[in-house]
């Protein structure tokens, strides 16, 4: 009986090409799953006030979606704001990007359009109608790859936003009394009252593309807790996480890093919470020697997209972006939708700031 004819070498490189393509997707599917997993055991934030400070309209979408998407879950109990501190009016499409910006933030899980802040008028309401006013213009924060925005008046519009000033003889933050129960309540309410806002988020030190205006919230964010921690003589009511930058290979290594990104996470949780237990033991009594406070906030987050499954869905984070976004869709940005691993990751850190000094 003769043999089978072998296959036609373009068929045979076409099915060799199918099997692979479909190894590499399955291995992709087992990677987030099994992030996603890793992840979920992570520690969150539930039932907070979270307001994500980014630069430029599409940011939210590029850098951050992993976040929202998390955060925004209904049964995390959050309500999640956004402020842009400008329009990303450098090509004049400044109207077109304010109403991507509304979508995008509704496709990742906002509530309403009006928990979206667009810098670009000298003046306008902030919070609820409240009339806590954003009183600095749209000049002072360009769209600009050469521009670094004052971090001072970056300070300043979050005071007046999220932390006005009261006034009063009942805002006094200091007691005298020396009863430590009646100064303790004082102290509370003060710190309660100091803020409208329990978290920040904004870019760290690198702004992840090293855009001037990304560097340019970290630092004004900074400025911020330093000012409201100054303010109260403690440390700042709101908490300030920054997203971590990491180099360019993993940058664009994709499900590849969201595993490492985890399991990473995962080991320094472990080894954090052996130390403090240790420390407990060596110091059993002293409460101050505690870090397992139960008030004490995330040192990290890491939220993560997965590509299939019931959890934040990838293909959200990229509808958010070529859907809502259409403006800013050039070749480029479909590259990066491919294979950047922010799209699919985010590790955020705690930012520890001290106080400033008066008159700073």
């Amino acid at each position: 009986m003769p043999d089978d004819p072998p296959l036609p070498l373009p068929l045979f490189l076409l099915l060799a090409a199918a099997a692979a393509a479909a190894a590499v997707l399955i291995l992709l599917l087992l990677l987030s799953r099994t992030a996603w997993l890793a992840a979920r055991r992570l520690p969150t934030l539930s039932g907070k006030r979270i307001v994500l400070l980014i630069a430029h309209p599409d940011d939210e979408a590029m850098f951050f979606a992993p976040t929202v998407l998390g955060l925004t879950r209904p049964e995390r109990g959050n309500h999640v704001k956004i402020l842009c501190l400008s329009a990303g009016d450098a090509e004049g499409l400044g109207p077109t990007r304010k109403r991507e910006l509304v979508k995008s933030g509704l496709a990742l899980g906002l509530k309403a359009e009006d928990d979206v802040f667009v810098v670009d008028t000298p003046s306008r309401d902030c919070e609820e109608g409240k009339g806590l006013l954003l009183t600095l213009a749209a000049r002072d924060f360009p769209d600009s790859m050469t521009t670094t925005w004052d971090a001072h008046k970056i300070s300043a519009l979050l005071c007046s936003a999220f932390a006005p000033q009261p006034t009063g003889p009942e805002t006094d933050n200091h007691p005298t009394t020396t009863d430590h129960s009646t100064a303790n309540h004082h102290t509370t309410a003060a710190a309660a009252a100091a803020a409208n806002i329990d978290v920040l988020i904004t870019f760290d030190g690198r702004g992840v593309s090293a855009h001037p205006n990304h560097i340019s919230l970290y630092h004004g964010a900074r400025a911020f807790q330093a000012a409201l921690a100054g303010r109260l003589r403690k440390r700042s009511p709101v908490d300030l996480y920054t997203l971590r930058t990491v180099g360019v290979l993993r940058k664009y290594s994709g499900c590849v890093d969201v595993l490492a990104t985890t399991l990473a996470a995962r080991w320094r949780g472990q080894a954090a919470h052996k130390h403090e237990n240790k420390e407990n033991t060596e110091n059993k009594g002293k409460k101050e020697n505690r870090r397992a406070d139960a008030g004490e906030p995330p040192r990290s987050l890491v939220f993560t997209n997965q590509i299939l499954g019931k959890g934040p869905r990838l293909s959200t984070a990229w509808a958010a972006m070529t859907t809502a976004h259409r403006s800013q869709m050039v070749w480029f940005r479909y590259l990066w939708l491919g294979f950047s691993r922010y799209m699919l990751v985010n590790d955020l850190l705690l930012e520890e700031v001290a106080a400033a000094a008066d008159g700073e």
